[in-house]
């Protein structure tokens, strides 16, 4: 699997691209809200680069857990489908969804039917390679098209014919990247794997279906869907150099998941359909975060902590318990949302935050993939909550 180069710095906000109504996202380190950027190897996936930056050589592998290898944060695979999105809401009367496409059916086994367990820091995952692929193409028609420089204020009744054109070609890109995804749901071992393509599945196809009559709130799906690709795409990153694994036994396990498990379902549906609860502290969540952590996310990432001086050496330092009182809440909503995906992707933030700061004493630039996971699934829960306000 192919990866981008490291990132440039912690937190630089993403051009007026593919944002949500135009102007720049969530104030969290995250991407803009179209498809994602490329790795240096072969066509990009999804869209712009992720905002903490681009440039740097492709980080070595990690050769054991003193080598903490680079691996510039990328957005790999991903998000070029974040702006892909065809809802899939089971009909019980015809077995349909919103699109009209037939739901997964009893037939279709899931490999992650046994996982049932506390979510954690994923170590291996069998579509990874996958993703990449299916990322990489879609991002080859998004970057030709000039997607992510789109004005999202323009509705559809106001396009060009050359913006119509635009639109009419990344939905089709997008809705063969979602059913590309479909295999990948049914072949990950993973629960929390499984819920996050079922998420940019949902959320891709959903923004499809509105591309004849789009409106401007219509984004927030493909900020949606972006977060749950480009969490995969960090998440499949943390894997390719090995941070994930040098983290996950510093991480203590959490606790069981507060659902039942729902093995059985094997359709796609949007992770929130109403406001919820957790939705408004949730934001405050993110703004808090972005403020507190404002200064060190100037930090270049790709100096490894050997190469800190003592000021950025202090401020990562003071930065370390600020993320993990952030993963205690995140943690605390998912456990209250009355939603056994959304918690499980909360949790997934929530673990992914608290590798991060485990290596922090002898950070590189590889590590940078766990923060990124963190940041996208935070931004996928963020933009599913405007989704539906």
């Amino acid at each position: 699997m192919t990866l981008p180069p490291p990132p440039g710095s912690f937190g630089q906000q993403p051009p007026h691209g593919g944002h949500a109504g135009g102007g720049s996202p969530e104030s969290w380190p995250q991407y803009p809200g179209g498809p994602m950027p490329a790795p240096p190897v072969g066509p990009p996936p999804w869209g712009p680069q992720q905002q903490w930056g681009a440039n740097g050589p492709t980080p070595p592998n990690r050769g054991g857990k003193a080598k903490w290898v680079l691996g510039g944060l990328a957005v790999v695979l991903a998000i070029a489908l974040a702006v892909v999105v065809t809802v899939l809401v089971t009909r019980p009367n015809d077995g349909k969804d919103t699109a009209g496409r037939t739901p997964l059916g009893p037939d279709a086994q899931l490999a992650s039917a046994g996982d049932t367990g506390p979510v954690s820091i994923i170590t291996d995952d069998p579509t990874c390679d996958a993703w990449n692929t299916v990322a990489g193409e879609s991002a080859s028609v998004t970057n030709s098209v000039k997607w992510d420089d789109r004005d999202t204020s323009i509705p559809a009744s106001a396009w060009t014919d050359d913006q119509r054109a635009m639109y009419d070609r990344v939905a089709t890109a997008m809705t063969r990247a979602a059913d590309q995804a479909e295999g990948l749901v049914t072949q990950t071992p993973h629960r929390v794997i499984r819920e996050l393509y079922e998420q940019f599945i949902a959320y891709t196809r959903a923004f499809v279906e509105t591309v004849p009559s789009y409106v401007p709130a219509d984004n927030n799906l493909t900020v949606a869907a972006s977060g749950a690709g480009n969490g995969l795409a960090n998440l499949c990153g943390a894997i390719r150099y090995r941070s994930a694994q040098a983290v996950a036994p510093l991480v203590p396990g959490a606790s069981n998941p507060s659902y039942q498990s729902r093995d059985d379902e094997r359709t796609t549906t949007l992770l929130l359909t109403d406001n919820n609860p957790i939705c408004g502290p949730w934001n405050s969540l993110v703004s808090k975060f972005s403020e507190d952590t404002r200064a060190w996310r100037e930090i270049d990432k790709n100096i490894s902590a050997a190469d800190w001086t003592p000021e950025q050496k202090a401020m990562n330092d003071q930065v370390a318990p600020v993320m993990l009182a952030s993963a205690d809440e995140m943690e605390r909503l998912g456990r209250e949302s009355g939603s056994p995906a959304l918690e499980d992707i909360a949790i997934l933030a929530a673990q992914y935050r608290r590798g991060f700061v485990a290596s922090l004493p002898t950070y590189t630039s590889a590590d940078s993939y766990l923060e990124l996971t963190t940041t996208n699934l935070v931004r996928l829960i963020n933009w599913a909550c405007k989704a539906v306000s």
